[in-house]
């Protein structure tokens, strides 16, 4: 799954536990930011969107005036926590309960949530207190989903920087940083076991920043390139997007099953 073209794409890839590496799902939404001037009315955006390709919409949050407005849409929604709600999440079963009765129940199945990411970027917050409950918090959700019998409707996940990644080329030798192997093993374990996407925020600017190569921004851009060869696979690369995919798939695989 693929989330365009707001600041930030937000890919899904979805573990299969009948194979060894996660597996991209194709289609178009966008990451519906509230921060900013000049935003449409939440009522006015179901006909915008559907005048378009998109299929899912990430919300930062769960605003109940979005969430209702796409009702009866057939749109995919993402609906995420805060990062403050995890430690009352991960020690408090009925706080969890209380999170899906009020920003689940009241919407669905009208509305089309499909997965509730529990936090943003919290294993690179160096904020060891939320990194280490930020597992028992997305059990909790998991469980509250269970008790309201939309455990195989409603996935959970939680969104990962791409700061996560010690090593990130060629896409082969992707690895995770190790100080966060213990933590991520028992997240991507999560994901394995419940059918739920590992989900990142992949940052091509960043990369083009970085990199002084004179292909790179269009490499980044989907645009004509010579590609880049992963000398180890064999495997050209037209594009930032790829690389990114298959890198993730490859650190995930290596956590999981190495």
């Amino acid at each position: 799954m693929v989330l365009l073209p707001c600041t930030v794409a937000f890919l899904l890839l979805s573990f299969l536990q009948t194979v060894k590496i996660a597996n991209p799902q194709s289609f178009i939404g966008i990451n519906y930011g509230q921060v900013a001037d000049n935003l449409p009315p939440p009522p006015s955006t179901p006909k915008l969107l559907q005048s378009t390709s998109i299929q899912k919409v990430r919300l930062y949050g769960s605003d109940p005036a979005i969430i209702e407005a796409l009702a009866n849409t057939g749109i995919g929604i993402v609906i995420g926590t805060a990062n403050g709600d995890i430690p009352g999440l991960a020690s408090d079963p009925n706080f969890a309960k209380s999170w899906i009765n009020t920003n689940v129940l009241p919407f669905y199945p009208a509305s089309n949530i499909i997965l509730i990411t529990v936090g943003n970027e919290v294993m690179t917050s160096n904020d060891q207190n939320l990194m280490n409950k930020l597992l028992p918090a997305m059990q909790n959700v998991q469980n509250a989903l269970n008790d309201a019998s939309l455990g195989g409707k409603i996935k959970v996940s939680t969104v990962h920087s791409m700061g996560l990644l010690k090593q990130s080329e060629p896409p082969s030798s992707g690895n995770f940083d190790p100080s966060y192997g213990d933590l991520m093993k028992g997240l991507l374990e999560f994901n394995s076991a419940n059918g739920s996407p590992f989900a990142i925020n992949p940052y091509p600017y960043f990369a083009y920043r970085s990199d002084t190569r004179p292909e790179t921004l269009d490499f980044c851009l989907f645009q004509p390139n010579a590609g880049r060869m992963d000398g180890n696979t064999k495997i050209k690369y037209m594009n930032m997007f790829d690389a990114q995919v298959r890198v993730n798939q490859i650190a995930s695989a290596k956590i999981l099953y190495q």
